[in-house]
């Protein structure tokens, strides 16, 4: 009786085991418009659970993150989750081409894994100019316990959600776009939703390290960050360790996030946390006060200056290097990936122009300005009617060299990919501005940003070795970014401007990315609960995939 009941204690003790899931986060989100007044106007914002920035979530490598979203608001609604890969899962990436909007009055629930990933992120609203109204907030995901991370765990880590911002509300915003016009420049910058905050926003005790985690959620501006009298170790670059280095400052472009180590080394006091735009004529600043516990002393008037045009920057980002010993998500080291001796399968070059559709602003790329469609991209391919929604591969691997003179096409963007191909994007920039471009579904590796037009023999300037892998490139005006990346995550994917007006108007497109066999072993199935809207509403349901 005794050795029965053993054995039976024994097969419920496996069940559970070869049952149990990695840990699940549940978050109840209301969404809603708040008056608040981030540079001293009041105006419209979007809050969550009456926050700006939004709710921190706070997990995991591997946790399951379950958010259920009201929407509150008078508009239909969508948030991504930049940087979060969504393996085999573009059903919850949050975008208008691959999900149906939340309808004002209802509520959504995401359900998603940050499945072998670390590092800073942050989640936006993708609908209509949201993004210009807040509800932004951060994402970060910690190394699991066994997996060892490269440095100490620090006494304390910040948010520093910066960014520019317009005092006009999103609505008066969208309907200048509409229009055909351009926003212009923004009327400041603000971190953690406030602009010049006098109260202290972040504490440090004395002789101890702490962690600032730093994205740039602004709308068009590249940022410069720094703290008075204070070094920075850089230590994280969306979701890669990277090698070391202490800096002054770091230049910051739209979409991207930092993790940088402070030390509290200096006299107690208080100091002020810098942030100012770059590359634009008129320089906008703001600040916010680090407190060491205890202090009472005021922070000096005396800022230290941000650096002065573009080839610092590019210099800078030379500097930075994937830590090829460290660990990420997984116990093995970064390094050994060696992404440079991977053959190139497909070279595809994208070049972003400005130009008019009858008589309105748009941006394209290869001459090509995306819209969105009332039936979401992957839902109209899932449920095999693509065709009536979209034609792939309207725009060429390879444009031509008049493509910045030509007509542009108003049309859904959508460019066909081969399940599993390593792939070479070139970036070329021949405008004025800075450009950053962010690609959901994927890390790439950051192999080159240089001055001029790219052609095949600037490969030999690559970085082959220990390029940071990451999920936005900033392009400099006249200048050229090249990155790389194998297309292994089955769904539709987007490539987008991190610049709102430009994504918006059309400076954006989707990869679809389709695995031949059908299987649950490269993509889920799609949620019993996802929202149909266009064409596949009330539609039956394709044959689900099966298979491990």
């Amino acid at each position: 009786m005794g050795s029965t009941l053993l054995f039976l204690l024994f097969l419920i003790s496996s069940s559970s085991l070869v049952r149990s899931e990695d840990p699940y986060w549940f978050h109840t989100w209301k969404v809603k418009y708040s008056t608040l007044s981030p540079l001293g106007v009041p105006q419209q914002v979007i809050t969550i659970n009456d926050q700006f920035p939004g709710p921190w979530i706070n997990c995991t490598s591997n946790n399951n993150i379950v958010v259920n979203i009201f929407n509150e608001l008078d508009e239909p609604l969508l948030f991504t989750w930049n940087g979060i890969q969504q393996r085999k899962n573009s059903w919850q990436e949050g975008l208008p081409g691959t999900n149906c909007p939340i309808q004002p009055g209802t509520n959504y629930t995401f359900k998603f894994q940050v499945k072998d990933q670390i590092g800073s992120f942050f989640y936006y609203p993708t609908t209509s100019v949201h993004r210009a109204a807040g509800g932004y907030g951060p994402l970060s995901v910690h190394s699991r316990d066994l997996i060892p991370v490269p440095f100490p765990w620090p006494q304390a880590e910040y948010n520093v959600m910066v960014g520019d911002w317009y005092t006009k509300g999103h609505a008066s915003l969208k309907k200048q776009l509409d229009s055909g016009r351009s926003l212009g420049k923004p009327d400041g910058i603000i971190i953690n939703g406030k602009h010049d905050s006098k109260e202290p926003m972040f504490t440090m005790e004395a002789g101890k390290t702490h962690r600032f985690r730093v994205c740039n959620v602004g709308v068009k501006n590249s940022i410069n960050f720094r703290i008075q009298k204070h070094t920075m170790k850089l230590v994280e670059i969306e979701g890669s360790h990277t090698v070391q280095n202490v800096y002054d400052s770091l230049d910051l472009h739209l979409g991207q996030c930092y993790s940088v180590l402070v030390t509290a080394d200096q006299t107690p006091k208080d100091y002020y946390f810098v942030a100012s735009s770059r590359f634009t004529k008129k320089i906008l600043s703001t600040t916010a006060v680090i407190r060491y516990n205890g202090s009472n002393i005021a922070p000096s008037p005396d800022l230290p200056l941000a650096p002065v045009g573009w080839a610092w920057s590019l210099n800078q980002f030379r500097s930075f290097r994937w830590n090829l010993t460290a660990s990420a998500a997984r116990p093995n080291p970064q390094g050994s990936y060696h992404y440079g001796k991977i053959n190139i399968t497909r070279t595809m070059k994208f070049v972003n122009t400005a130009g008019t559709v009858d008589g309105k602003l748009r941006y394209a790329i290869n001459g090509v300005s995306h819209k969105d469609t009332e039936t979401p991209l992957k839902l109209a391919e899932y449920f095999g009617l693509a065709d009536k929604v979209f034609k792939y591969d309207i725009i060429p691997d390879e444009p031509s060299d008049d493509v910045s003179s030509k007509k542009i096409t108003l049309a859904p963007n959508v460019k066909n990919a081969i399940f599993r191909n390593f792939v070479e994007i070139i970036f070329q920039n021949d405008e004025k501005s800075v450009q950053s471009w962010h690609l959901s579904g994927y890390s790439f590796f950051a192999v080159a940003i240089e001055p001029g037009r790219w052609s095949s023999d600037k490969r030999k300037n690559y970085n082959l070795v220990d390029a940071v892998s990451r999920h936005t490139i900033h392009v400099y005006p006249k200048g050229w970014a090249a990155v790389m990346t194998t297309l292994d995550n089955a769904g539709m994917w987007n490539l987008r401007s991190s610049m709102m007006e430009r994504n918006y108007l059309g400076q954006q497109l989707y990869f679809s990315v389709l695995s031949p066999n059908k299987s649950l072993r490269d993509e889920y199935n799609i949620l019993d609960t996802q929202l149909l809207c266009g064409i596949v509403e009330g539609l039956p349901r394709p044959k689900p995939y099966s298979g491990v």
